[in-house]
């Protein structure tokens, strides 16, 4: 069975950052767009992250212009409104597609039960949320209108940090 740590993600500057450099923490891992109603959520975001990030966690968030063109930006302008604007500083990735025919190799992971074991759910919009544990397993997932700061979502990361 794979695992997470199998696939790699780009970097703003080009560079391919293995997953398996985020091996024995707990994932968080985010489609995200800049001109979605859901946008806001990148402050509760850096919120969960600020809280949790020095016991384990590490949020993963990978820009998507999927749903209805709600990430027009690319490149350096895009990294500069989740950098400056929202004032993220958990690691932002190239733009991707995280469903369809070109979907990247680690959404279709995160999204199929034949891959991951467990979950079997793609993203049906923005802010979409798969929960991996320190193994690189994908544990749970939670839709977009899920605020990453319910108690739901918090519960779970403490358990899975626990671990």
């Amino acid at each position: 069975m794979h695992t997470v740590y199998d696939f790699h993600a780009l970097q703003f500057n080009d560079e391919k950052k293995s997953l398996q450099d985020y091996s024995g923490k707990v994932l968080l891992i985010v489609n995200t767009a800049s001109q979605c109603y859901f946008t806001k959520q990148f402050k509760n975001l850096e919120k969960l992250y600020q809280r949790y990030k020095d016991q384990g966690l590490e949020i993963l968030a990978f820009p998507s212009n999927d749903f209805r063109g709600q990430e027009p930006m690319t490149g350096h302008r895009l990294e500069t409104f989740c950098r400056i604007q929202q004032q993220v500083t958990f690691p932002v990735f190239r733009r991707i597609h995280v469903i369809g025919e070109y979907c990247d190799p680690l959404y279709s992971f995160l999204s199929d039960i034949k891959q991951n074991g467990k979950v079997n759910k793609k993203p049906l919009w923005n802010f979409h949320k798969y929960l991996v544990n320190k193994n690189g397993e994908v544990v749970d997932f939670f839709y977009s209108t899920t605020n990453p700061t319910a108690q739901r979502v918090m519960t779970k990361i403490e358990q899975l940090l626990a671990e």
